[in-house]
């Protein structure tokens, strides 16, 4: 889509000054998917030539904002960690062509802020931290579930850049469980949770995005039982942070979140090797 009302794109590396009615630009998927009709200047990041996944030595993993879709599934196809199947788990939630997966970010993603953003479930999921720069020069870092605060809603402030987001090693050596829901065989999401289960002490966390306006996740120190994870899910999740679109009412999206919660944790909690429990178990 034509953005009629842009007058100007200047290259990021500039440094311009920022001001009213100014947006940055990484792939453009969003800005050009619909009318934006208070953009008056695009601020290419395209340039920046930022890489776009950074190893370091402590095993976390920096992602640039500006890495794309499809370099993020390569590099969860290549790497040996053992939560690296979520990153394509999580890429493929997007539904969408190569073309989208060429050019969507993950800086992209996690700004837009929607409840199914799937980069925003797999970052929250493990650990991940944002490292934002104001114009200033300021610099902050915020973990992933608390810069999504609602449905399109983040702390982001005037003129502030999502740099990039840090997974630490650790949670990279997380065995994790997905779940999705659906109302529609290529429909966006319903409900995404993500599991994973801690080798080192043996903790469970539990991270419920899509069925709701933001990240909620939930730490236990051992696996729960099915009747503690429930009263955990209900506790966690005030009633009015159920999403409610086109694509779920919040009724619908509460049962499928209890009934994956349930999936994951007996996927989690099978010993290894074995089928888990079947969803009739009583435990």
């Amino acid at each position: 889509m034509d953005l009629n009302t842009v007058a100007d794109i200047c290259d990021a590396r500039q440094r311009p000054a920022w001001r009213p009615g100014d947006a940055w630009l990484a792939g453009g998927t969003y800005l050009f998917s619909e009318p934006q009709p208070q953009i008056r200047r695009l601020v290419d990041l395209g340039r920046t030539g930022w890489p776009p996944l950074t190893e370091h030595p402590d095993g976390s993993l920096e992602i640039a904002a500006t890495c794309t879709v499809a370099q993020l599934y390569r590099h969860g196809r290549a790497s040996a960690a053992p939560a690296a199947p979520l990153f394509s788990q999580c890429c493929r939630a997007f539904l969408a062509s190569f073309k989208i997966w060429n050019m969507a970010t993950v800086g992209g993603n996690l700004c837009n802020g929607l409840p199914a953003g799937p980069l925003i479930s797999l970052t929250a999921a493990l650990d991940g931290v944002c490292l934002l720069r104001g114009q200033d020069g300021t610099v902050r870092r915020l973990p992933v579930q608390d810069f999504v605060l609602g449905a399109g809603v983040k702390d982001l402030r005037p003129g502030e850049l999502l740099r990039s987001v840090t997974l630490p090693g650790r949670a990279l050596t997380r065995r994790t469980a997905f779940r999705q829901a659906s109302l529609y065989g290529l429909g966006r999401s319903g409900a995404l949770l993500i599991g994973s289960l801690d080798p080192q002490d043996g903790s469970l966390d539990l991270t419920v995005t899509a069925a709701t306006v933001r990240p909620y996740k939930l730490w236990f120190p051992s696996p729960p039982g099915r009747r503690a994870l429930r009263e955990a899910l209900a506790s966690a999740v005030p009633d009015d942070a159920w999403f409610d679109d086109i694509h779920g009412l919040p009724q619908w999206r509460r049962h499928m979140t209890f009934h994956l919660a349930e999936q994951i944790r007996q996927e989690l909690t099978a010993p290894a090797g074995r089928r888990p429990p079947t969803e009739e178990d009583p435990r």
